[in-house]
């Protein structure tokens, strides 16, 4: 495959998963001028109303494609999010909280990893965040770059001279960084799901560490927090 054609191919596969977080690194890929393939993981989350919000942000903010991959991880269970018999902590945790997931970023960015090579792509944009990750291992930069070096092994791209690049623009962003570069770059946030709980209709239930970073991330911005909760929340 000539270099020309990964030149003008200037496609990235973008990891969308409904949130404030991967909306914002949509609207940071476009702006860098990318074609953005989303891709989004059924992965019978408790929360699938983020599906439904991805859907709409793909399509509102211009995706190119978008994609749903469908992986039942509730049949290992494990987690807060995927086991119904496990609650969602509704207060501050110390550790890894329950609401990790094991191996979803690995699972997800892997998927990534096999359309962009379908798509000719060298770049796979994801929204981890280390200082407001709430103790996941799998969002620190470490974890990107062993990913990225493990994808320049594993692919007959890389291998040919192609190699891969995992963006993680919000590594080092505070949320109400987040927050404040995405509205400069005109993403709307009511149409964004963050709750770990949320219901069918997508309302927030304001008490899980989730609710509680994005809630705080608005108010150390400034700005109006457009989440559409249950019932009122104090900040």
């Amino acid at each position: 495959m000539s270099e020309s054609i990964f030149t003008k191919n200037k496609k990235a596969v973008v990891l969308l998963s409904g949130g404030l977080d991967s909306a914002t690194v949509l609207a940071i890929a476009r702006q860098q001028g990318f074609a953005c393939y989303c891709l989004s993981l059924d992965y019978h989350q408790r929360h699938i109303a983020e599906l439904h919000a991805a859907k709409n942000v793909a399509a509102i903010m211009g995706a190119a494609a978008h994609k749903t991959a469908q992986l039942d991880l509730s049949l290992f269970g494990g987690s807060a999010l995927t086991d119904d018999a496990i609650a969602v902590p509704e207060s501050a945790t110390v550790g890894i909280p329950i609401t990790y997931v094991p191996a979803r970023n690995t699972i997800m960015l892997s998927l990534a990893l096999a359309w962009a090579e379908v798509l000719q792509s060298q770049d796979i944009f994801i929204g981890v965040n280390a200082l407001d990750y709430s103790g996941y291992p799998d969002c620190r930069g470490e974890y990107v770059k062993a990913f990225q070096d493990m994808a320049n092994l594993a692919t007959k791209s890389a291998v040919e001279g192609h190699t891969i690049t995992i963006h993680a623009p919000l590594i080092d962003m505070t949320k109400a960084q987040i927050v404040s570069l995405g509205t400069t770059l005109g993403v709307d946030y009511a149409m964004t799901v963050s709750c770990y709980q949320a219901d069918s209709q997508g309302e927030a239930c304001g008490l899980c560490d989730s609710c509680r970073l994005r809630r705080e991330g608005f108010a150390a911005a400034g700005l109006a927090d457009p989440t559409r909760y249950k019932s009122p929340v104090n900040v």
